[in-house]
Parts: structure tokens; sequence; C-alpha cells
């Protein structure tokens, strides 16, 4: 298993829109045509696997609540031997995929953060993946969560650390830098990685991501283009002058944002489609100064995690 980012590269593929029919991002309804079957879809999740490993990817990011993104995972890594030691594979508890398979589903996912959620949970995670992940994160904690007052749960965690498995949080809503530093004062914390949501419209975490990254965890960022509000598809002005000035997508551009955090140690890109993750991957070429003259105006978290709560699932 892969215990470093180095040589990994910078950026990984996030599966949260590839393992179930219906997820938030906006175009996702074109993207991936509604009433896809469970064999379709994990075609082009493989697909997106494929052209991920082509273009130099070697971080994946999964979820218990992502459809069958797992599944799909293990599979794929299954069909092609010598590859699973060569990535950073990821993956979280917390939620369950209640959606049925069915983008009109009144509730797609529902959270879990008890001690018995996880001991349910981690031996489908690895017989999905067909072995253990290299990091295992509590999904989207929140400041009411009980992750991070539960010693049963907490020791359990310590348990799978002290085995090898990298153990970690991922963080969500306008308090997210809250719950990183209440992680990062725990007495002999079990957590190493954090993954949490940071885009240039949300930018609150950042200090408290620059600690953990002080503290020596990895620390990831989720919905780098912000539900696809930092593409083109978004209306996010500023950005999308900037990125025509410099001639490049408003993806990449808004990545390589992501890129110039020093604390960031792998973006996720959640891409939906092979071209989708090759134009987000031209941010490995963005120029600095690109992003140095880009005029955009964070929003505050409230505002921010209200206008993500309005997005539908498509």
């Amino acid at each position: 298993m892969v215990s470093s980012p180095e040589g990994v590269g910078r950026i990984g593929l996030g599966l949260a829109a590839a393992g179930r029919p219906a997820y938030i991002n906006l175009g996702h309804d074109v993207d991936q045509s509604p009433g896809l079957g469970v064999e379709q879809l994990r075609r082009r999740c493989h697909e997106l696997l494929d052209r991920a490993w082509d273009l130099g990817v070697r971080t994946v990011d999964a979820a218990r609540s992502y459809g069958l993104a797992e599944r799909f995972l293990g599979s794929w890594l299954a069909a092609h031997a010598g590859r699973r030691e060569q990535l950073l594979v990821s993956s979280k508890w917390g939620y369950r995929y209640v959606g049925g398979w069915r983008v009109d589903a009144e509730v797609h996912e529902r959270k879990d953060h008890a001690l018995a959620a996880f001991r349910e949970q981690w031996p489908m995670t690895v017989a999905e993946l067909g072995g253990e992940p290299d990091q295992y994160l509590v999904h989207s904690v929140t400041p009411d969560s009980p992750a991070l007052a539960d010693a049963g749960l907490l020791a359990a965690l310590q348990r799978l650390a002290d085995g090898g498995v990298r153990v970690g949080l991922s963080t969500s809503g306008p308090r997210q830098a809250e719950v990183v530093r209440r992680a990062l004062d725990l007495p002999s914390s079990p957590f190493r990685v954090v993954q949490s949501t940071w885009n240039v419209l949300e930018t609150s975490a950042g200090p408290a991501l620059a600690e953990a990254s002080d503290a020596g965890w990895r620390v990831m960022v989720k919905e780098a283009l912000a539900n696809g509000r930092l593409t083109d598809r978004g209306d996010a002005t500023g950005l999308l002058d900037a990125a025509a000035a410099a001639g490049v997508t408003p993806d990449a551009l808004a990545l390589r944002a992501v890129l110039e955090q020093p604390w960031a140690t792998i973006v996720l890109s959640g891409a939906s489609t092979p071209a989708q993750l090759a134009s987000n991957l031209g941010a490995l070429e963005v120029g600095a100064d690109a992003v140095a003259r880009l005029d955009i105006v964070a929003e505050s978290p409230g505002e921010y995690w209200r206008h993500r709560s309005t997005l539908a699932w498509n």
C-alpha cells in the first residue's frame, strides 16, 4: 500500500459523481444520462479510472455512500494487476447510500457516525475494494457529530491506525475550521489526514488546514470546483474573465488556485467524464501569475453553504 503522497501527484480523482446515478454537480444530468443501469455506470467509471491512470493520477477517493464506487474501484483494481501498489486508495465511512439507484430519490444518503456504523461499514469497504484502503476517513464530520467525543469509536479508529491504515476525517459545512481544530486538539488523536472543502469561493477552512499540515497531517481538498460553480457552467464572472485572459479553462484555473496553497497535499478532481478530468489536469500547466490576477471575492461560509444546500440532485 502507498504510505506517502510523494511521487503520487497532487491531483487525485474523487468518485462522488461516478458511483451512483445522481449527484449535485451542475450539469451532471448532461454528463451522465438518466436511467443508466449498474453495468453501464460500472463501465463508465472504469473508463474514467483508465483515463486517470493514463494521465498519471495516482490517488483515488471513494466512500460507502458513493453508490457502488468502492465496488467499481475494486473490480477495476482486480482487472489491472500491479496497479494497486502504485495507488493511494482512500475511502470514507459514516454515510449510507439509500438512493435506490434513482435520480429522483427523496433521500440519497443518511449519516451515522456511531461505533456500530463503523464496525458495520469497515468490512464492507474491505470486501468491495478487494483489500484494505490506505486511508479511511469519517465522512463529513460537523460540530454536532459524535465522532470526536465517542471514546469507544476513537479507540476503534486508533486500533485501525495501529494496523497501518491512515485514519482521518472529512469536513463539511460552515464550521469546518472548528472541526479541524477540535480534531487536532484531541489527546492521543487517531487522525492523521483531513479532507475538507476549499475553493476560491469558500476559503474559511484555510488557516485550520495549514495548522493540520504543520502538525504533519495529510491535507486533501475536495469540492475545489464548488460542485461545478467554478467551471464554464457556473457564473463566477471573475474566474471566467481571468481564465479567458490567460487562455485556460475556468476549471483548470480554479484548481490551480487550490494547488497554490502550500498546505494542500492532494487536490481532488470530481470529474464525471474523461474529458473533464483531462481539462482539470490542465491546472498543472497554469502559471501562478494567472492565479495572482484572479479577481474573485470569497463568499461568507454561511452564504456558500446555503447556496450549496439548494443544488439539486440530477
